[in-house]
């Protein structure tokens, strides 16, 4: 995910809280239990233990090639289309759960410029409905990572016990735009929502970072019930995540501790339900875009986002 376009424009300036890394060591001091074995023993993916339900490992998913479909929607340059349906849950810790997995842009958007350039109301103001995302150097794209992590996801998800739904699956010619992926969540009535994306920032800047929803009240926004919980559902996928992959927290935003609060984000603004996004990596460096590419890597990152949404759901 690049920050030039909708949802990426960089964070304005915001008053400073304190460093982010002692605030994140007072809230949650297991949290980030998994980076501080990670300094210490130095060993990439080195799981130091959640104390929680952790996720199972699965086979990794079939990696998503992009969309070959370039034809007009036949009614409207707007579809809707209805989420990936979940296969019958299982039973598991997570039975009667709802999981949203948004995986960022979608494959055919660069073949629609017109209509994911049109504005969209975000509840603060207006955005492009979307972007076609980034890619690395070589030219693998962000919707394909994105469409890869989910379904690796959705399956160690889908074994917990949740009913799991993609706001899109390559099933549909673009989009959706961001206030519709905000509005699948809450017609959901989910109980967490993550969305997936990689950043397009320059070469040197690495790691990952997750943003959060600041409190935002205007005109159709209106966050402040879900700002407590997504925090909390930020903070231990950014845990979980550091343990299972061995990443490191964003040096280049976030303040060290790899949380970042936003309220320009549409598809946070609009929601109505615990949300957060994760940047997984920096697609444009050359050693993070090495493990974006990576089946291998991508199940880590699958296994850490989800075990930190199954913390979240079991509290």
């Amino acid at each position: 995910m690049s920050y030039a376009g909708p949802d990426f424009e960089p964070p304005q300036p915001r008053r400073r809280r304190g460093p982010l890394t002692v605030a994140l060591a007072a809230l949650v001091p297991g949290a980030l239990l998994g980076w501080l074995v990670y300094v210490t023993v130095g060993g990439p993916g080195d799981d130091g233990g959640s104390g929680r339900a952790g996720v199972r490992s699965s086979s990794p998913a079939a990696s998503s090639a992009p969309s070959d479909d370039a034809k007009e929607p036949s009614a409207s340059p707007r579809p809707t289309a209805t989420p990936s349906a979940s296969a019958p849950a299982a039973s598991g810790p997570l039975k009667g759960k709802v999981v949203v997995i948004d995986p960022g842009h979608n494959p055919g958007n660069f073949q629609h410029a017109s209509e994911i350039n049109r504005k969209v109301n975000i509840g603060t103001n207006s955005k492009e409905c979307d972007t076609t995302g980034t890619s690395t150097n070589d030219g693998y794209t962000e919707a394909t990572f994105t469409l890869d992590v989910a379904h690796r996801m959705r399956t160690l998800l889908q074994e917990q016990g949740a009913t799991v739904k993609l706001t899109q699956d390559g099933d549909r010619p673009f989009g959706p735009c961001v206030d519709e992926r905000a509005r699948i969540g809450n017609r959901a009535k989910a109980d967490a929502v993550v969305s997936i994306h990689a950043d397009g920032s320059g070469a040197g800047n690495r790691g990952f970072h997750v943003i959060l929803p600041g409190a935002v009240h205007a005109g159709a926004a209106d966050t402040r019930a879900i700002v407590g919980p997504s925090r909390d559902l930020g903070e231990r996928v950014a845990g979980r995540f550091v343990a299972v992959t061995g990443s490191a927290p964003s040096n280049y935003i976030g303040d060290g501790g790899g949380l970042v609060t936003r309220e320009d984000l549409g598809g946070l603004n609009l929601s109505t339900v615990p949300k957060v996004f994760i940047e997984c990596g920096n697609m444009r460096d050359s050693k993070d875009a090495a493990l974006l590419t990576s089946g291998a890597w991508r199940q880590k990152a699958a296994q850490g986002i989800s075990e930190g949404i199954v913390s979240f759901l079991r509290g």
